[in-house]
């Protein structure tokens, strides 16, 4: 079982997710975002999808569109309520899933390697191998 993980570190993607996040909590499309930070519709798709990096002053226009503070656009916190969930609470999540995979699957090889059948013994070819 392979387990891919990607913890948003750049500060595109902190960007790119609250952005869209907050404009989900707003109820707003990328069109109507940007109408309103005078910008075309495919530029506001760029940064939500990382291709882009909008100016400081493009960053204000973005938070005040959004009805947040333009620090809040690269905030990890910004939104810990249950709907929408936070970061944080995501990666503890993720986390504590690995722990209990992982765990189950240490008691499994234990097991397999206290079983005395010759079939599974050593030299057998037939060892647990942890990758």
């Amino acid at each position: 079982m392979y387990l891919k993980l990607k913890i948003m570190t750049s500060l595109r993607a902190v960007l790119a997710f609250n952005m869209r996040e907050q404009r989900h909590v707003l109820k707003l499309s990328q069109e109507k975002l940007a109408e309103r930070v005078n910008a075309a519709p495919h530029y506001i798709g760029m940064i939500e999808t990382e291709r882009s990096f909008p100016t400081p002053e493009m960053l204000e226009r973005i938070a005040a569109a959004l009805e947040i503070d333009a620090p809040d656009l690269f905030s990890m916190k910004m939104y810990p309520s249950e709907e929408t969930g936070s970061i944080k609470q995501f990666q503890e999540r993720v986390i504590s899933d690995m722990a209990q995979v992982l765990s189950y699957r240490l008691k499994e090889l234990e097991q397999d390697t206290a079983r005395p059948d010759a079939a599974n013994g050593p030299g057998s070819g037939n060892e647990t191998k942890l990758v």
